[in-house]
C-alpha cells in the first residue's frame, strides 16, 4: 500500500480548485482537444451527482439537461484539460451519490439550495 500511495503522490499535481460536494451547481471550463491540439474552451454547467475515487484517480460527475435530455460527463480532478471550476450554488442533499435524480422530471429533479444564515 505504501508503494501505491507513493505513486499517487508523485502523479498528483498541485491544482487549486474550490471545494464542492454532490448537489452543488458548478461551471467546469475545459479545453476541447482534437488531434493533440487545444482548439477552444467550453463550459459545462450542471449539478455534481457524485465524487468518486482518491488521489490521482479521483473523479466527479456533472449532470445537466440539454433540450430535455440528461447529459452526464465525468471529469478527472487531475485532468490537464480542466481550466477552471466555479461553484455557483451549494445544494442541500442527504446523500453522496445522487443517482435518483436520473429518474426525476421537472420540479422534482431540482436540488434545493443550502440556506446561508448570517451570524450576529
Amino acid at each position: 500500500m505504501e508503494l501505491i500511495n507513493y505513486v499517487h503522490e508523485q502523479l498528483e499535481t498541485a491544482r487549486e480548485f474550490p471545494t464542492f460536494r454532490p448537489g452543488d451547481r458548478v461551471d467546469v471550463t475545459y479545453k476541447i482537444m482534437e488531434g493533440g491540439k487545444a482548439i477552444r474552451s467550453q463550459t459545462f454547467r450542471g449539478d455534481v451527482i457524485q465524487i468518486n475515487g482518491i488521489g490521482a484517480t479521483k473523479t466527479f460527475t456533472v449532470r445537466k439537461l440539454s433540450n430535455g435530455v440528461g447529459v452526464e460527463r465525468v471529469f478527472p480532478f487531475n485532468a490537464p484539460t480542466i481550466e477552471s471550476i466555479v461553484v455557483l450554488k451549494h445544494g442541500r442533499v442527504r446523500r453522496s451519490k445522487l443517482y435518483y435524480i436520473r429518474g426525476l422530471v421537472g420540479k422534482k429533479a431540482r436540488i434545493r439550495e443550502k440556506a446561508h444564515f448570517k451570524s450576529k
